[in-house]
């Protein structure tokens, strides 16, 4: 009985799946001296885990970082020049000349949008034209399919007509 729990538990053990309690009574078992001989490669396993558990870190841990003079100034520098990189520019602001470079932009942009919107009418109405096109000579192609339907219904009555 306790052996097939233990296989149980070992089973959920390799699947990830045991709690806290449970791994510790897989390693009572296997620390103990009647483990069953099918097991014993499970053994070194736990046997590792308890003396692993046991293990303390002795070494001293300096709790005062050490902080250079020079990474200071640094960081003291990189934030000056970001403040000042965000600040300059609002203070002193776009002068004359940009404004009126900006205006002048924004007017030939929208002198090239409305150019755009022409060519883009012109672009459709030919668009219009071709379909119109298309649509005659679809119309045309169908036109001739049933003149040679006629021409053999034609032929086949002058050949009815004829034999009789």
């Amino acid at each position: 009985m306790v052996l097939n729990s233990i296989e149980k538990l070992l089973e959920k053990y390799n699947s990830a799946e045991t709690t806290l309690k449970e791994e510790e009574q897989l390693r009572a078992y296997f620390e103990s001296d009647n483990v069953a001989p099918h097991l014993e490669h499970y053994r070194p396993l736990f046997q590792y885990f308890s003396i692993a558990q046991q293990e303390q870190y002795t070494k001293d841990v300096p709790l005062k970082p050490k902080r250079t003079l020079m990474y200071q100034w640094i960081s003291v520098a990189a934030v000056t020049v970001l403040m000042l990189g965000f600040a300059v520019p609002q203070f002193f602001g776009p002068t004359a000349e940009e404004k009126r470079q900006q205006e002048e932009a924004l007017l030939v942009y929208n002198q090239t949008m409305e150019a755009f919107k022409l060519v883009s009418l012109g672009m459709n109405e030919g668009k219009q034209q071709l379909n119109s096109l298309a649509m005659v000579s679809d119309n045309l192609n169908q036109g001739i399919e049933e003149a040679s339907r006629l021409s053999e219904f034609s032929k086949t009555t002058n050949k009815i007509f004829k034999n009789k």
